[in-house]
């Protein structure tokens, strides 16, 4: 193993190599008027499984895995916004497509008694859904599908209700239906519903009544078979977070290769008294109302702070452009010319030469000495509005011992920015739509 210094604008690739490269493979309306759910007083805690969880994969190749689910959902993301921006001012305040799939699983239960299921958590879209019987189209599910005639706490959503009217396309027959579409054509389609959902296990279980959800009969798309359902966290009026009376919540993601779980934390569970972290505003864009799009103005490589302008990373005036922070993206994607700049300050600044033959699908890879001399990275530093969030190496800088490369864990994008899941690993990540902001605070999320 190479031996490392850590200079002051430098960090090294000691925790990389020690745990990456030698790790034993392993469209929404107003809040106004809805019905909320009152958190539980204390909160409560879910824990989330990573999709590729129990595989016999090494980190980089659960990178791999994640960015060939993350570039579809890359361009669904920017597909919707595109479709959004080019529609006409009717249809603009609810464009009909949402982000869909994910990397992590939250288990809860839906109805009484309880059934339990695993559910895909999804910070770009809102609506909670189950497939359900009678089922006329459904994919195959790892849990058996939810009947709600058998749960004495179902009831369907009448059409005048305003979980009905916040759908962005509903039909009014047999109570409300709705229908449901993802930016790849995936869909759900179903009757609306409120049920009582469990979230937790053992003594710790709480359950919330009431809560809005879809019970889809006819459901397709990619993405879907490891999971019964989905469980959106956007910022419209359908989703969880919404539902329930304390507007907040936050998130830790342990490293993909740990195989402890990570944490989603909701209402008082997920106040943040923590004053070591960085806080930045939430911006909104009317177009995409059920994104997180974050306050970024800028990066630095080492001490370089990038050339990028600062109107790079803002939402433009027909919504395109702009940074999100995503739970269901692998690795962080920024705009086209950013990235180029990027990339060429950490080729200026590291020194080890540039690997071109492996084919880890990463856009930078360096090739690793293979005897003992000392090896350094430059420091990655994103630019909020509100401070700066310095990352530690293994959230950007991938190492594989069998290919002897470290890579960048980054990529460009052709419209909006998206900082990516293995960018907010061990960073609690805290959510408050009350005050429109978003905090990162540098915590080791297995120990929560």
């Amino acid at each position: 193993m190479a031996t490392l210094k850590q200079p002051s604008l430098f960090v090294t690739l000691l925790a990389l190599l020690a745990v990456s490269l030698f790790v034993a493979p392993t469209t929404s309306t107003s809040r106004k008027n809805l019905k909320h759910h009152p958190c539980p007083t204390d909160g409560f805690r879910v824990k989330l499984r990573h999709v590729d969880s129990g595989k016999n994969l090494t980190k980089l190749e659960r990178v791999q895995h994640g960015m060939k689910r993350g570039k579809s959902r890359l361009q669904r993301l920017n597909a919707m916004v595109l479709a959004a921006s080019t529609a006409p001012d009717s249809d603009k305040l609810e464009a009909p497509t949402h982000a869909g799939n994910g990397e992590y699983l939250m288990e809860l239960a839906i109805g009484t008694p309880p059934l339990s299921y695993p559910a895909v958590l999804d910070t770009g879209s809102d609506l909670i859904w189950t497939q359900c019987k009678p089922c006329t189209r459904c994919y195959k599910q790892p849990t058996p599908i939810f009947d709600p005639k058998k749960s004495s706490s179902f009831s369907k959503v009448s059409c005048d209700s305003s979980l009905c009217s916040a759908l962005p396309s509903s039909t009014c027959s047999d109570g409300c239906e709705y229908v449901y579409s993802y930016g790849d054509y995936s869909v759900t389609q179903g009757v609306l519903g409120t049920e009582t959902f469990t979230f937790g296990k053992s003594k710790k279980k709480v359950s919330v009544h009431n809560i809005g959800f879809g019970c889809g009969e006819d459901n397709e798309g990619d993405g879907f078979e490891q999971a019964s359902g989905l469980v959106g966290l956007g910022r419209g009026p359908l989703s969880l977070v919404s539902q329930l009376k304390e507007p907040r919540f936050s998130y830790c993601l342990t490293p993909i290769d740990d195989r402890k779980k990570s944490v989603l934390l909701l209402g008082s569970s997920a106040k943040v008294k923590d004053s070591k972290g960085v806080t930045t505003p939430l911006i909104k864009n009317p177009l995409q109302p059920s994104f997180y799009y974050l306050s970024l103005e800028g990066i630095s490589v080492g001490d370089t702070r990038l050339p990028i302008d600062k109107s790079t990373f803002e939402v433009g005036d027909d919504g395109s452009g702009g940074a999100i922070i995503d739970s269901g993206t692998t690795i962080t994607y920024i705009e086209e010319k950013a990235f180029d700049e990027l990339k060429k300050e950490f080729i200026s600044q590291t020194k080890l030469p540039v690997d071109k033959s492996s084919s880890t699908g990463l856009d930078l890879c360096f090739s690793l000495p293979s005897d003992s001399t000392e090896v350094e990275i430059p420091k990655l530093i994103f630019h909020f509005s509100g401070g700066d969030l310095e990352l530690p190496a293994e959230n950007y800088m991938i190492g594989d011992s069998s290919l002897g490369v470290a890579c960048l864990a980054m990529g460009a994008s052709s419209g909006m920015s998206i900082f990516g899941n293995v960018q907010q690993q061990n960073i609690l990540v805290n959510h408050d739509l009350e005050k429109d902001t978003i905090s990162f605070i540098p915590t080791s999320c297995d120990e929560l």
